[in-house]
């Protein structure tokens, strides 16, 4: 095939990507207010055990999230639902990343709680099925990913809102390999996309009485899509009097986040998905591991809560699952909890989850035999909620 033939395949390629998402973008524009989660009569949670140690960990998270809301449980305001069909066996049997039925399951409910899944990679015994997480944040249009650290004792209580949908994930499965010599990957932004998640960003400023919102990009290097960015920020920021922007570079944030002098007044930080995607889990190393962090995906008529890190194969694998640790997924139904309505509920896990994980520390998970099992950590915090 000559040259010119090759550049034209591709270019249709590209156009056909472009039609789509200026559609996806119309659908932003024109998609119904933000739904108040605090208002509803009655509020339906579904739970997606996820996989590998997920049933394990999801278990010890709901003990604690029917212990917090065993009044509004009993009076009919809160309803848990456990979703089935998400497991890798069955996703792997219908070939399908989230099947029809579950998503249609999951629209049925307000907001949702999932442990981690599996997602296939080369070598794996499954086929290759995309990101249901990713598909997942599309259909639900949960564009905020939401990530709270907190290290106290560091005086770090930092909130991250990363762009959930657009950048690099977007088109991740439609790059182009124009012929043998060149593949084409793409990195997508749209103005309503970006306006979206800036607001959210400054919204919770304003709401937390924080000063301060943190930009972090590659601008230096993507000029267009990262610049844009940036200059969506500033522009919100007319809007929010007494709140700043700062911008910083995403390898400089990554490096640096452990510099107190170099955050020093840091506070809420916006970032597009991919730095988001890498900044978050460096963050949660910080405060003590992806086993402590949790992650809000929040969009405007639904949201869902979950755990950061993976399925925990090695722990499945040598018989550990009963031993990871839960409260990654603890603080995820805290979030949650927080979410429909009873923020007080949320503060009382925290402050338990200090002293349990802490302070008193009399139960400790290793992830080895040698720590508490899930189990047995869940009964000290909840023990600990009880006093």
């Amino acid at each position: 095939m000559d040259q010119e033939q090759v550049i034209r395949e591709a270019a249709e390629k590209f156009a056909a990507l472009i039609r789509e998402d200026f559609k996806r973008i119309e659908a932003i524009k024109n998609a119904p207010g933000r739904k108040d989660f605090t208002k509803l009569d009655h509020v339906t949670v579904g739970i997606l055990p996820g996989d590998g140690i997920g049933p394990y960990i999801m278990e010890q998270a709901l003990r604690v999230a029917k212990f917090l809301l065993k009044d509004e449980i009993a009076a009919g305001k809160v309803e848990f639902t456990t979703i089935e069909g998400m497991t890798i066996e069955e996703r792997a049997a219908k070939n399908q990343s989230l099947p029809d039925e579950v998503l249609e399951a999951c629209k049925a409910c307000d907001v949702l709680v999932k442990g981690p899944f599996v997602t296939p990679r080369a070598g794996d015994p499954w086929p290759n099925l995309v990101s249901a997480n990713s598909l997942m944040r599309r259909a639900l249009q949960l564009y905020a990913a939401v990530r709270p650290v907190r290290i106290p004792e560091k005086g770090i209580d930092w909130t991250f809102f990363r762009e959930n949908i657009e950048g690099e994930y977007i088109w991740g499965n439609k790059g182009i390999q124009v012929n043998d010599d060149l593949a084409v990957d793409f990195k997508v932004l749209s103005r309503p996309g970006a306006e979206r998640i800036c607001r959210a960003a400054f919204e919770f400023a304003k709401a937390n009485g924080k000063t301060n919102v943190t930009v972090v990009t590659k601008a230096n290097i993507v000029k267009l899509v990262d610049g844009n960015f940036i200059k969506m920020a500033h522009a919100l920021e007319k809007e929010y009097p007494g709140i700043t922007v700062r911008e910083e570079l995403v390898d400089s944030m990554a490096a640096k986040l452990t510099d107190q002098e170099f955050t020093k007044g840091m506070q809420v930080f916006v970032l597009p998905n991919l730095y988001g995607d890498i900044v978050t889990d460096v963050a949660a190393e910080y405060q003590g591991g992806l086993g402590t962090a949790s992650s809000s995906n929040i969009g405007d008529q639904y949201a869902l809560f979950e755990a950061i890190h993976g399925v925990g194969n090695f722990l499945v694998q040598h018989n550990r699952a009963q031993y990871a640790d839960p409260c990654s997924l603890i603080r995820a139904m805290g979030e949650m909890i927080a979410h429909i309505g009873y923020p007080e509920k949320k503060q009382q896990l925290v402050d338990a989850l200090d002293i349990c994980t802490r302070t008193e520390k009399k139960v400790v998970i290793t992830t080895d035999k040698d720590g508490a099992t899930a189990a047995e950590f869940t009964d000290y915090l909840l023990d600990t909620l009880a006093k």
